[in-house]
């Protein structure tokens, strides 16, 4: 039975989760069918018809657009069908001081940044330019409101690298029908009651209410924080990590434009409160609003005063009392493995941290891709690839964790007691406290990466380190106006300005955008 071929997965639980890696499996395996005369992969997601959606992480990194791309869904349908806005990075207001701070963690890269590193002259200047503004375009045309193309700009392609923001339950009922009118996912809309295991611990089966019993070679944990199969039924242990990051609830509320024109931030905006922060996430019909904060530092009760206040100067003080909020709660941190024997948790079930940088669909979209690219041919040779996706994606919750904790630990705030725990040294991995000790002599860059797919570049941590203020100490102050390197970062400053004035003068607003996308839809590449 070992040396038996994977023939069958399925995925257990809906959403975008479950969704999105039927998406990726079916489309790769389906290609590979057409293309190469490969045995098909049967694909088949099981939901519960009463289980709803977090629906908490709105927003998407760039990598999404490959994902749509390589799944043949056509971007101006699920811009249309999903409340579809288009998103350049973040920007972080009142997380330095508390007094009007704010810098961007745009999705551009610094300018020349394969060849050259711009940070040590950067700080040169670093009094009069931010670092956003001297190496990238985006934060300007955020500033501005701007979407990152033009509708003739063909569909995925961009004059500005962007991700999305979108209606998380529509995207799940967008997923769902594409997988299974286009990708030949097989859905099965029952309750799943019960685990049957085979002699060797294997899951042979899940046994649903309706449907009897559903088998397959490898099964997908796409249950949320139920984790019915990688929790209930496997226990496999849960690692803690609120000691690094204290938050563990929060309050969802979704805000309606006062006027439909009303502009649409081209950004995830998350600005800080007295024990955690707020998100606000500009939608084509309304703002996906919420509070992320620790109870430890704030009651329920206050922190929704603070985010009721949030919303006053946005909709007003009457609407903003009116508003219905939604509790989360959260606790922090991911399983000690991912893959066990012949299931693998994918999303909520294997671990979540907290929305900030909306690390949480990425990891599903890597998840899928490398479960696609990799699956084992035999049971003899999973747990050789299990171990390797374990030690993967324990990496890379690890760096989540490092760079999340970096936006904390570099506060300046004296106004509450959270902050000033974010900035115990007890509170920061020691991974972390390695890096901000070499990096106040040395500005992370493309050698420090030690593998070829990190979830965060150096030059995020970049923005985040500069954008907080952190100075490194490897100022090229003795430079001459004739040195070299120097007319080359001069040089990629100007291009960088140019750029920006010239992107700033064509590019619409992002409400412009998503208005002529729902009218014309874009050209097909």
């Amino acid at each position: 039975m070992t040396s038996q071929a994977i023939q069958s997965i399925v995925i257990v639980g809906g959403g975008t989760a479950g969704w999105l890696t039927a998406g990726v499996l079916a489309s790769r395996f389906k290609s590979l069918a057409e293309n190469n005369g490969a045995v098909g992969i049967d694909v088949t997601l099981v939901e519960s018809p009463d289980v709803q959606t977090i629906g908490v992480g709105e927003g998407t990194w760039p990598s999404m657009r490959t994902t749509l791309q390589s799944m043949g869904i056509n971007e101006t349908d699920f811009m249309r069908e999903c409340n579809v806005s288009l998103k350049q990075g973040s920007r972080f207001d009142n997380w330095v001081t508390g007094e009007s701070d704010y810098y961007y963690h745009p999705f551009s890269l610094p300018r020349g940044y394969g060849e050259f590193n711009l940070a040590p002259y950067w700080q040169l200047a670093r009094d009069k330019i931010s670092f956003a503004d001297a190496v990238s375009i985006q934060s300007k045309l955020c500033d501005r409101g701007l979407a990152p193309k033009t509708i003739a700009t063909p569909e995925f392609a961009f004059n500005a690298n962007y991700g999305y923001h979108l209606d998380a339950a529509k995207f799940a009922a967008f997923l769902q029908q594409h997988c299974v009118e286009k990708l030949g996912v097989k859905h099965v809309l029952d309750h799943v009651t019960a685990v049957t295991a085979k002699d060797n611990g294997d899951i042979e089966a899940v046994q649903t209410r309706d449907s009897g019993a559903i088998g397959g070679d490898l099964f997908v944990d796409c249950t949320g924080f139920a984790a019915l199969l990688i929790g209930d039924h496997y226990a496999v242990p849960f690692n803690t990590v609120q000691s690094v990051l204290f938050n563990d609830s929060a309050l969802a509320v979704q805000v309606p434009y006062k006027d439909e024109q009303d502009p649409i931030a081209s950004h995830t905006l998350s600005t800080a409160q007295s024990a955690g922060w707020v998100w606000s996430i500009g939608l084509p019909t309304r703002r996906g609003v919420g509070h992320v904060y620790s109870s430890a530092y704030i009651d329920d009760e206050n922190a929704e005063r603070e985010l009721r206040n949030y919303l006053t100067p946005i909709v007003g003080r009457p609407e903003a009392e009116q508003l219905a909020v939604r509790k989360i709660n959260m606790n922090p941190g991911y399983r000690e493995h991912f893959w066990h024997r012949n299931c693998v948790a994918v999303g909520l079930s294997a671990g979540f941290v907290e929305p900030l940088e909306a690390s949480a669909l990425v990891l599903v979209e890597y998840s899928a891709k490398m479960i696609a690219q990799q699956l084992p041919a035999n049971r003899a040779v999973m747990d050789l690839v299990a171990k390797r996706f374990n030690d993967k994606f324990a990496y890379h919750w690890n760096q989540i964790i490092d760079f999340l904790k970096l936006h904390y630990v570099l506060n300046q705030r004296e106004d509450n007691g959270y902050w000033a725990a974010n900035r115990n040294p007890d509170s920061v991995p020691d991974s972390l406290k390695e890096m901000l000790e070499l990096w106040q002599f040395q500005s992370p860059w493309l050698q420090e990466a030690p593998r070829f797919d990190e979830l965060f570049s150096s030059a995020s941590f970049q923005f985040v380190l500069y954008g907080m203020g952190f100075v490194t100490q490897e100022n090229p102050a003795g430079l001459r106006a004739e040195d070299e390197t120097l007319a080359i970062a001069n040089r990629l400053f100007s291009d960088n300005a140019k750029k920006t004035e010239q992107l700033l003068g064509a590019l619409p607003t992002n409400r412009e955008l998503v208005s002529k996308v729902a009218e014309h839809g874009f050209q097909k590449i």
